[in-house]
């Protein structure tokens, strides 16, 4: 058993003290920064996060409770080939207790606070909530969000089995293939839709529903990988009114794929939602205006669908692409690389192999879809300019 926090010197008793993490605290996996690696920790109960090095990390992570400072000191010194001294202890335990990371250190007041590289905004019941104004603002719909998503996934959490999840994502590929090979058609079916207000109307309501699905699938999945939701409500950006959902611990959910799974939920949700729609269009006896107004559904919303995948912040494919190239602020780092290795600065060889090849890979991704969203514009404006 851990011993409780010391509140003058733990270094004098280094063989009895057993340091251990709070169980609300959450380290990440190593994430390239820059240069170099860290973890980031949070503080699920105050909402505080923060980077630490491979070095800290390597210590705090042996917190369990179970070794005592003797014992990690000695690891440390196997592993980096020196020991700690008393100062080096006392700056760490003291940094861990002050912010309430420690069993036994007095626990920090909740508050509101985001970890870099995520779109977390933790939500305590004693959290201080935004302003809201008449342009920008949001609103909470459900007292308890974590649990409303729990219900959800007890409800829907059978579909995320292979058995189901398989056969929906090919049904979702064979809509997608068949819309490219008929793109045209859809193109002029969208354009007449925005002719027809009525229809207009009911397709802006169906994208909207389908956005607020996205959030909501975002939420359910976290919960499959033992994520925690800390919000859902509304957002207003006026004119624009969306839904969102807050998973609090996306970034230290278990494993990379977890992560991963997390972010392509909301893009998932958005196609499987078109599959009815894509039925009727393909095969039912419409007249001309219902048809081309499921068209323009389903044009916009592949779209809609495909665009949250782009990798640019603060989307889900920026957050996909963090997460399969093992980094944090990917955008910022693989800026400041780039431009170090076009300048050919010889800052940029004191980058690790890992990091170059990750932030190079990421801003040639960056380029080829910019020129992809490009040429499509592009191409699809000279189709509905030149087709009466």
């Amino acid at each position: 058993m851990s011993t409780p926090y010391p509140p003058a010197s733990p270094v004098a008793s280094a063989e009895r003290y057993r340091p251990e993490l709070r169980a609300e605290i959450r380290v990440s996996d190593e994430l390239l920064l820059g240069n170099g690696t860290v973890h980031l920790i949070k503080n699920t109960r105050s909402g505080q996060s923060f980077k630490v090095g491979g070095k800290e990390h390597f210590l705090i992570s042996r917190m369990d409770g179970s070794r005592s400072l003797e014992e990690i000191g000695a690891e440390y010194a196997r592993r980096y080939g020196r020991r700690l001294s008393d100062a080096n202890w006392q700056q760490l335990l003291r940094m861990l207790g002050t912010r309430g990371l420690l069993v036994g250190a007095p626990a920090t007041a909740p508050q509101q606070a985001s970890a870099p590289e995520s779109s977390e905004r933790p939500a305590n019941a004693d959290a201080p909530k935004p302003g809201r104004r008449l342009l920008r603002g949001t609103l909470p719909l459900v007292a308890d969000a974590d649990a409303t998503a729990d219900r959800l996934h007890r409800a829907f959490g059978f579909l995320l089995s292979r058995w189901w999840m398989v056969p929906l994502l090919t049904l979702a590929l064979v809509m997608e293939a068949t819309l490219v090979v008929r793109a045209g058609e859809l193109a002029l079916a969208t354009r007449e839709t925005f002719t027809n207000p009525v229809l207009l109307t009911a397709t802006g309501a169906l994208l909207w529903l389908s956005t607020a699905l996205h959030e909501l699938a975002h939420g359910v999945v976290a919960k499959h990988y033992g994520g925690r939701v800390a919000e859902i409500g509304l957002r207003w950006r006026l004119p624009t009114v969306i839904m969102y959902c807050t998973v609090d611990n996306y970034l230290y959910l278990r494993t990379r794929w977890a992560r991963v799974a997390t972010a392509l939920a909301g893009a998932a949700m958005n196609l499987l939602f078109l599959l009815p729609f894509f039925v009727l269009w393909l095969l039912a006896p419409l007249d001309n205006a219902t048809h081309d107004a499921l068209a323009g559904l389903l044009f916009l919303g592949s779209v809609q669908a495909f665009a949250m995948l782009l990798p640019l912040p603060p989307l889900d494919g920026y957050k996909i692409a963090a997460q399969v190239l093992g980094a944090t602020e990917l955008a910022a780092s693989s800026g400041a690389y780039l431009r170090l290795a076009l300048r050919r600065d010889a800052l940029a060889a004191g980058y690790p192999r890992r990091a170059r090849i990750a932030y190079t890979a990421y801003g040639l991704l960056c380029l080829l879809v910019l020129g992809a969203l490009v040429a499509g514009a592009v191409s699809l404006s000279h189709f509905l300019w030149t087709t009466s």
